[in-house]
């Protein structure tokens, strides 16, 4: 039986992830603990929610970045070792969103944490709230982008 080079990549690098809840509406978190469950089970491909950025090769961003939480999310990847990559669950992070003109909004995670880092790597996974395949598909891409 033939391995799939995602399935060898896997073998290689087990991507260890810190979820960072920024604000919003929580769908996208719904959906994250989705992927944690037998039905699609993000473990088989060795990633593991992890409860300190110092331990983490990915900062899973969900909801808009607001104005006070802006240095703390800075600072948290600042405290990821490199190689470190970003990925941004559901539209909010990605764009936005609904929360595009909001006076409290300093805007989507990647243009927050590109003032730190500019050479900074993301994984975009649209949707509101994206489908626990398609998260399980960002997932994924992790692995190739580290």
């Amino acid at each position: 039986m033939a391995l799939s080079p995602v399935f060898l990549k896997a073998l290689k690098r087990s991507p260890w992830v810190f979820h960072v809840g920024t604000s919003g509406c929580n769908n996208c978190d719904i959906e994250i603990a989705d992927c944690l469950t037998p039905r699609f089970d993000v473990e088989r491909f060795g990633v593991k929610l992890v409860g300190s950025p110092r331990h983490a090769d990915a900062m899973l961003v969900t909801g808009p970045i607001s104005h006070d939480l802006k240095g703390l999310v800075q600072q948290v990847w600042l405290d990821m070792p490199a190689p470190r990559v970003g990925v941004l669950v559901g539209t909010c992070a990605c764009t936005m969103g609904v929360y595009k003109d909001a006076y409290s909004v300093a805007g989507p995670a990647d243009k927050v944490i590109r003032e730190i880092d500019p050479a900074a790597r993301f994984v975009y996974i649209p949707g509101c709230p994206p489908k626990p395949e398609t998260i399980v598909m960002g997932i994924v891409k992790i692995l190739e982008a580290l």
